[in-house]
């Protein structure tokens, strides 16, 4: 029994280990994979984004999509693919394919592959389709779209719409003014490309005047539009106008009075286009004028007539019709005109003898209707001896009446008038009037005048007056001297006024006017009614005559001889012709009074007496031209006329007491010598010389001799200044004169030093020498070129004629550079000249200065460039020396270059091949002339970290922006980067800002809040790392400027992170405590099972171990590590390569403020706190162990941080080994060679 119960409870221990080892190997073996969920055909319209889903459960092979047979591949960007992408969890077994903006090229068959693995067998998805609709992109139409297609109603046209390349194919539908089309005939066509297809509609329409300006519209529909395509054109459609209509105004068309002005509308309604209008009478045309009004639908012409009499009987018409007339509509009026006669006319002499009879006859003018006729002379009618009508033009009727009558002298002045009336014109008068003329003598005809004793002074106006009584016709009086008709005139010696004749009642008169003169003296004036003076006939007539006193009518002077010279003498006579009374004569010369010979008198014209008289005078050159004076004198008449006689006495040239004696002119001007000579004859010829040759009378090509003998020059050169000598010639003799002409020109420079030299201290002086006249006491001055005027106080400027001179006394450096000496004489340019003073000088060193660092690779094919440049006078001489030691610059290692321009003069030395173990070292540049030595030091360093900005200051303040600006300080030998770190208070940590350009030592700090203390700092990186803060880390502290009113910061300005409420967790983690504990014992059982039975099993598992981690330790040196948010370190995968931290502007447009961050909770290993990197963490540890640090972790300087910050992730950083040489990038851990290019790769020290 004890025997059974230990075999049962053997067998019961055994299958319960048996069990647990059936749940261990079903746990340690994978399930298989298999889909979750298949793909399933999908349609999307081209553009939009499609994805195929695909759901592999316990994945262990490689998730891929084929397209038509061709394999996408695992990789879920799928290169070569730029729309494809693998999206989804694949934790969760999701992995679709998402397909953006779809076209053409991706409707196709798709399938989901899942390659084999060791436990599992491939996998591959049932084809599904991808269909892509694509609507249709454009619409054309026959007619166009968007035009205006002109129709003519009644005719058939056809319409065709295509729409092209859509998939599938398009429905077309037409619209004719909102109402569907019937009979629409589509047919398609293969499309451009493949899978595309073109629908075409075509359908007849025939158009009626009610389309016009309505819309025909092709409508496209297609599945893969939301919206139909429209494209219309908008319908003009022709059709006729409508019959004209002419309104007449009053109730009896065509009934008008001529003279009557009428405006006759005719209007045509519709028609497209509208009515064209035209007015015709008679078939002729009149009128084209028209009107349209396209909002009423008219054409509308008016006609404005004035009625004639010629319109009596005609045909007026109005046309209408455009291009689509058929034929031409008309309204015709004919047109009856009353019209009375245009005129009367009355025939017969109404100028007639006195008791004389006479007939009269009166007719009219075609008038409608006729008239009847009447005569009236005065207030009297007289009775008609007869009256005939006949028919007269444009349907009218004329009518005649006669008359006889014997006329009386009191019918003179009457009206003898023919009147026409009738009923058609009762408002209207027509009537004929004539004067009558009846003729008889005049009664009496005398003057009024002065007396017949009264005497008249020549000039005096006298008034003469005619008068007559009676008389018809009006009798024509006449005035007559010494029986010669008087007419009006205002020329020579007579003046005459004769006003018209003048009539009151029975009265005539005219009157004569006169401004009496020597032949009115004893003339007889008669009036007359006649205008013949000489008749002797029985007409009446009146006469009177004058007595008229008068000077001289004119003195004359004459000369016994016309040739002169000085001492002769002549013999002047004086004549005075008629004068009354007679005249006393007098002689003058230059106002001086000359005694005569005794004077005679004798009778002249017009009744007055003429007197004569003589003189002798010695003439001399001086009275060539002078004048001699006869003077006729009437006491009586107090009144003067006197003669003028000037001497013509021959002489030789003489030149005058205002001869110019010199002329002054410009260079390239011109010039005028002026003569002033007299002679008598004028000169024959005036010779001008000049120095010896004489000057061609016939001119020059730079001169000519004027008419007056005058010398003209232009384009004068200072080669024709000097004397002008003048022979002046004529008949009588000869004379000459000199004249100096004096031209002026603008300076010239001859001499000027180009360089003048001089010690500092010392003294010289720069020499200006011109050519210049005229010589002016200050022309010269001097002037320092330059960009900036300076004053030349410390110097002194002297003038002595034509030299100019600038003394400078203890010359300075300052005082060096080029001089211009400027010349101006009043004439234009002034001359100028440019020497430079050069101030001899020891030279200087500019630069480097003080000591400057040089970055170099010592990696032996690397060089080092060295530039020393340094200022003096003359030129300087470089050497260079290597810690004190001349450099021999024979060794092929070493190359110099040196540069002069000027007073700067540049050495640059090139060393080849740098090493760190020979060139690192401190050179010397020395810089030598014979006035002096200076020098300067250059160190060669190996690259590294920049050093820190120095200088950091704030340039301006906004309410939400700052500017800084710094001094750069060595880059280290690499491209250097700035970063501004500044800090806001209620924000933890620090917010650090990119500098950009990268090199810009200036930069603005924006997104600011306003009245807010920040805290600003600065440091410099490059490739290496970065330096210490500016200005040994001070901070900068900036206030921002402030509102009036001032917003406070709410929560919601800042981003928060969402968290799951902890009670959530609490059953999943009791769950999966559970879970864990009962796998723990299971493994636990089986562990001891196996160490009892099988020991080999737990030297397998070591090695297993050791294994894995080996494997964990594969990758590299220097993993990556991920940025938890909570410094929490790490490791990942490794990368490749290194990507910096900051993007280049390039490559990163967006400009995104900065992000806050916490205080580090650690400090680095170089004693400077980096807040925006992660701590050592364990890669840290590892290289502690690896690598013991002996003394303190301090270093020379502190150490480039290698890491760099990319997209949530920081490489690890590194340190430097203590020691006095600078680092290199061997030297750095987790960088290695592959780190920096090779050119920059250093070596050990």
């Amino acid at each position: 029994m004890s025997k059974a119960w230990r075999m049962m409870l053997r067998g019961i221990l055994w299958a319960r280990i048996f069990l647990q080892l059936l749940v261990a190997v079903r746990l340690q073996t994978p399930p298989l994979q298999d889909f979750w969920l298949l793909p399933d055909n999908v349609t999307v319209i081209a553009g939009e984004d499609a994805v195929l889903k695909c759901g592999v459960r316990a994945r262990q092979g490689d998730v891929q999509w084929v397209k038509d047979g061709f394999v996408l591949g695992p990789n879920p960007e799928i290169p070569g693919f730029p729309r494809y992408r693998m999206t989804g969890n694949p934790d969760r077994g999701e992995f679709h394919l998402h397909i953006s903006k779809c076209d053409i090229s991706d409707d196709a068959e798709f399938e989901c592959q899942v390659s084999r693995s060791e436990t599992s067998p491939e996998l591959v998805s049932p084809r599904i389709t991808v269909t892509v609709l694509v609507p249709p992109t454009v619409i054309q139409m026959n007619p166009e779209a968007g035009s205006v297609v002109t129709w003519v109603a009644g005719q058939e046209y056809s319409i065709t719409c295509t729409s092209g390349d859509s998939k599938p194919e398009a429905e077309i539908i037409f619209h004719q003014d909102n109402w569907i089309v019937p009979d629409v005939f589509p047919y398609t066509n293969p499309g451009s490309y493949e899978k595309f297809v073109t629908t075409e509609a075509t359908v007849r329409v025939t158009p009626k005047p009610s389309d016009n300006g309505k819309l025909f519209v092709c409508e496209v529909t297609n599945p893969a539009m939301k919206e139909s395509l429209k494209s219309f054109f908008t319908m003009n459609i022709l059709f006729p106008p409508g019959p004209p209509i002419i309104k007449w105004p009053g109730q009896l068309e065509g009934k008008a009075k001529a003279g009557q002005d009428l405006k006759l509308p005719c209007i045509s309604q519709g028609g497209n286009p509208l009515a064209t209008l035209q007015w015709l009478k008679n078939g002729k045309v009149i009128s084209t004028v028209w009107e349209t009004d396209h909002k009423q639908a008219l054409a509308r012409s008016i006609l404005p007539l004035t009625i004639q009499p010629e319109d009596n009987g005609a045909q007026l018409s109005c046309e209408a019709q455009n291009s689509v007339s058929p034929e031409v509509q008309e309204h015709v009026i004919t047109l009856h005109i009353t019209f009375p006669p245009s005129s009367i006319t009355i025939l017969g002499s109404t100028s007639l003898e006195e008791n004389k009879t006479t007939s009269f006859s009166c007719f009219t003018k075609s008038s409608n209707p006729g008239v009847s006729l009447s005569w009236w002379l005065g207030w009297q009618e007289l009775t008609p001896t007869d009256v005939t009508v006949t028919d007269g033009p444009n349907g009218g009727r004329i009518t005649m009446s006669n008359v006889t009558y014997t006329v009386r002298r009191a019918d003179n002045g009457l009206l003898l008038t023919c009147e026409a009336f009738s009923e058609a014109f009762a408002k209207e008068t027509l009537k004929k009037s004539v004067t009558l003329n009846v003729k008889y003598p005049i009664q009496r005809l005398w003057i009024e005048s002065f007396p017949k004793i009264e005497s008249f002074r020549a000039g005096n106006q006298v008034r003469l007056l005619c008068l007559a009584i009676g008389g018809n016709p009006d009798p024509s009086l006449s005035w007559c001297k010494d029986k010669k008709l008087v007419v009006e005139s205002k020329s020579g010696q007579e003046q005459r006024q004769q006003s018209v004749m003048e009539k009151s009642g029975n009265t005539f008169s005219r009157e004569l006017i006169l401004k009496l003169d020597p032949s009115d003296n004893q003339a007889i004036y008669t009036c007359k009614t006649t205008s013949n003076c000489k008749s002797t006939s029985n007409q009446a007539s009146a006469s009177t005559k004058f007595h008229v006193q008068f000077p001289p009518i004119n003195v004359t002077i004459s000369a016994n001889t016309s040739i002169l010279r000085p001492g002769d003498s002549v013999n002047l006579t004086c004549i005075s012709l008629s004068s009354n009374p007679p005249v006393n004569l007098s002689w003058e010369k230059k106002e001086e009074r000359l005694q005569g010979l005794t004077f005679k008198y004798r009778p002249s014209l017009f009744r007055g007496s003429e007197a004569s008289g003589s003189i002798v005078l010695l003439v001399s050159s001086q009275d060539h031209g002078n004048g001699v004076t006869c003077r006729a004198n009437s006491p009586e008449l107090q009144e003067t006329v006197s003669a003028f006689y000037r001497l013509q006495v021959l002489y030789p040239p003489k030149f005058l007491e205002d001869q110019v004696l010199k002329v002054e002119s410009q260079e390239h001007g011109g010039a005028l010598i002026p003569l002033s000579v007299s002679a008598n004859p004028a000169p024959e010829f005036f010779n001008w010389s000049f120095q010896g040759s004489k000057l061609s009378p016939d001119g020059g090509p730079r001169y000519r001799i004027l008419p007056g003998g005058a010398l003209k020059l232009w384009n004068l050169t200072r080669a024709d200044s000097g004397e002008y000598r003048l022979l002046c010639q004529n008949a009588e003799g000869i004379n000459e004169t000199k004249i100096r002409l004096d031209v002026h020109y603008a300076p010239t420079i001859r001499t000027i030093p180009d360089i003048t030299e001089v010690d500092v201290g010392g003294s010289t002086e720069i020499l200006c020498v011109v050519d210049a006249s005229p010589v002016l006491p200050g022309m010269f001055q001097w002037e320092r070129l330059g960009e900036e005027e300076q004053e030349l106080e410390d110097m002194e400027q002297v003038s002595e004629g034509l030299t100019g001179r600038l003394q400078i006394h203890k010359a300075t450096l300052e005082q060096a550079g080029p001089y211009q000496c400027i010349v101006d004489n009043g004439i234009s340019p002034p001359a100028r000249g440019v020497s430079q003073l050069v101030v001899r000088f020891a030279p200087e060193v500019e630069y480097p200065h003080p000591l400057t660092k040089v970055a170099a690779a010592g990696d032996r094919s690397s060089s080092a460039t060295l530039h020393c440049r340094a200022r003096g006078v003359p030129n300087v001489d470089f050497t260079w020396a290597k810690n004190g030691i001349a450099l021999d610059l024979q060794d092929p290692r070493y190359t110099e270059h040196t540069y002069h321009e000027g007073s700067v003069h540049s050495s640059v030395l090139t060393i080849a091949n740098v090493t760190s173990a020979q060139d690192y070292a401190l050179f010397t540049c020395t810089a030598t002339n014979n006035l002096g030595t200076d020098h300067t030091d250059i160190q060669i360093v190996s690259i590294s970290r920049p050093d820190s900005p120095t200088g950091l200051r704030v340039m301006n303040i906004t309410h939400h922006s700052v500017g800084l600006e710094w001094k750069a300080g060595f880059d280290g030998g690499l491209e250097q980067r700035f970063r501004v770190r500044y800090e806001a208070p209620e924000t933890p940590g620090y917010l650090y800002v990119d500098v950009f350009p990268p090199r810009a030592t200036s930069f603005t700090v924006d997104g600011l809040r306003p009245f807010t203390l920040y805290h600003f700092s600065l440091l410099a990186t490059n490739a290496l790392g970065d330096s210490d803060l500016a200005d040994r880390g001070a901070r900068l502290p900036v206030t921002t400027i402030g509102f009036e009113e001032s917003s406070e910061k709410t929560e919601d300005q800042f981003p928060t992170e969402s968290a799951l409420p902890r009670w959530f967790l609490l059953p999943i983690l009791f769950a999966l405590g559970v879970l864990l504990l009962f796998s723990n014992a299971s493994c636990l059982g089986f562990v001891l099972w196996r160490q009892k039975h099988r020991g080999r099993l737990s030297e397998g598992t070591k090695e297993e171990k050791t294994e894995e981690g080996s494997e964990s330790r594969s990758g590299n040196d220097y993993e990556e590590s991920r940025w938890s948010g909570r410094h929490t370190p790490s490791t990942t995968e490794s990368s490749a390569e290194m990507e910096p931290y900051y993007h280049s502007m390039k490559d990163f447009s967006p400009q995104l403020p900065p992000t806050p961050e916490e205080e580090p909770q650690y400090r680095g290993f170089w004693g400077h706190e980096y807040e925006e990197v992660a701590g050592p963490g364990p890669l840290y540890d590892e290289v502690e162990r690896s690598y013991r640090l002996s003394g303190a972790w301090e270093a020379p300087y502190k150490a480039p941080q290698m890491g760099t910050y990319h997209h949530g992730k920081w490489s690890h950083g590194a340190y430097e080994e203590p020691g006095i040489y600078d680092p290199v990038p061997e030297d750095l851990p987790g960088v290695g060679q592959d780190y920096l290019p090779f050119h920059l790769r250093g070596e050990l020290v």
